[in-house]
């Protein structure tokens, strides 16, 4: 089992877990693992979100790869999706992305980006993990002299990720645009704070922006894509069209009908799923998933002659599985969603303009475009467990013999999951089925019993 590394790179409570003794150490490693191949000086990307951490943070590492001898990049404040971008763009060796996603300030987060642009495979983390545990390795990876790296801020490449967005998509808003359509933005005082603005004046797409004012402890503070109320009380009262709401880096998406309602990430793949099919741009027919994803996207594939290909949870699954098998499309119920064809990360931006671009074209309202597909009720309950008991309920005779029972009693009308979470001391329990309040009680009665059993 890996010890610093989750689902999502590490993530921890910043300076007292993810210390700046441990960045140091991971930026080291990283810069070896992530350019050993190559024969030139490594360079190197790094961004971060708008947690107070971030610099501290920041600082470890620019020392870390500068003690090995990398050059570095400072994009300052940036959403991930940006800094994958610009690594392909600027054919750096690696990125960094610091940042804890959707989590609260006081935790915060390292992020490794291949050469490509993609978040680095399990392989790849393990072997950082290893080289960090490794004293002597570790005391080798010395730049001496002349070999010590530099930094510079390059803050003003943000510029290049606000173009990319013109240059797919200027004519098509030019063109669309002809009513009163007007978007509301959260942005989670995140990192799309410095940039959500930017794009849409570029775009000259009618909007407000709320909770754009990060404060280094407000990021995700009951807003953003996490807390979706005051987002839909926002569209509802002011009569917007659309409510768009971000996370705190930047790399997801979920919106809000012009009746408050969720459009949530099975059905921005729905929605965006038969938009690139009606051009012939689905890749195979085929839209990539989540084992979390809901029932109800798989029954929207069959209906529309679609395949759906299902992974284990975590976006870099669902890119591994793309990139394996040519397909374009996939995503998260979270709001990750990855097309292929613009970049190889989930692009909270990217995404809501693509929705945007799919409602204008059918001329409809945003709640008819999203009632192509019909959600099951869908019920998650974390089950807290200390972190070296996250995988006892699979040998537990009494916790197998309750789901066995329960999945007997939906008879193929319900489904239910389990898993360990990744990043905190959780183990999830989803259930899914035709009744809310029964399902309700079913998770939270199976929560209780691997709490019990996992103490």
């Amino acid at each position: 089992m890996r010890k610093y590394f989750g689902t999502d790179g590490i993530r921890r409570i910043a300076n007292t877990e993810l210390t700046p003794e441990l960045v140091y150490k991971v930026a080291k490693a990283g810069a070896y693992v992530l350019s050993k191949h190559t024969d030139h000086t490594p360079v190197i990307l790094i961004g971060r979100d708008t947690r107070l951490s971030g610099t501290l943070i920041e600082s470890a590492m620019v020392a870390g790869f500068l003690s090995y001898g990398a050059k570095v990049k400072l994009l300052g404040v940036m959403p991930t999706p940006a800094v994958a971008y610009l690594t392909r763009k600027l054919k750096a060796d690696a990125s960094v992305v610091i940042s804890a996603s959707h989590n609260t300030f006081e935790f915060n987060g390292i992020k490794y980006f291949s050469n490509k642009g993609m978040k680095i495979p399990d392989g790849l983390e393990e072997e950082i993990e290893e080289i960090i545990e490794n004293e002597e390795r570790m005391k080798e990876l010395i730049a001496e002299n002349s070999k010590i790296g530099v930094a510079e801020n390059r803050e003003d490449l943000l510029e290049e990720y606000v173009y990319f967005f013109r240059k797919n998509f200027d004519d098509d808003m030019e063109e669309l645009l002809t009513g009163d359509f007007k978007v509301a933005i959260d942005t989670a005082n995140g990192a799309t704070s410095v940039v959500a603005d930017k794009v849409f004046n570029s775009l000259k797409i009618p909007h407000t922006i709320i909770n754009n004012n990060p404060d280094g402890i407000n990021i995700n503070d009951n807003c953003g894509s996490t807390h979706l109320e005051g987002l839909k009380k926002f569209v509802v009262e002011n009569g917007y069209d659309l409510g768009i709401a971000y996370d705190g880096d930047g790399d997801r998406c979920l919106a809000i009908d012009e009746k408050g309602n969720e459009i949530d990430g099975d059905k921005l793949l729905a929605i965006i799923s038969q938009n690139l099919k009606e051009k012939g741009r689905l890749q195979k027919d085929t839209v990539v998933a989540t084992v979390m994803s809901n029932l109800g996207l798989r029954k929207y594939t069959e209906k529309s002659n679609m395949n759906i290909v299902q992974t284990k949870v975590g976006d870099r699954y669902v890119l591994e599985e793309m990139l394996k098998n040519g397909y374009n499309l996939g995503g998260e119920q979270s709001g990750h969603i990855i097309m292929l064809d613009y970049n190889p990360t989930g692009d909270g931006i990217l995404t809501s303009l693509m929705l945007i671009k799919s409602i204008l074209e059918k001329g409809k309202k945003a709640s008819e475009v999203a009632s192509i597909i019909k959600l099951y009720p869908q019920v998650l309950i974390n089950a807290k467990v200390n972190n070296e008991n996250k995988k006892k309920y699979e040998e537990d005779e009494e916790i197998q013999s309750e789901i066995a029972n329960l999945e007997k009693e939906f008879e193929g009308n319900g489904r239910i999951l389990i898993r360990p979470s990744g990043t905190e001391p959780l183990v999830r329990v989803m259930i899914e089925g035709e009744n809310q309040e029964e399902i309700t009680k079913k998770a939270e009665k199976l929560a209780k019993l691997i709490e019990e059993k996992s103490k």
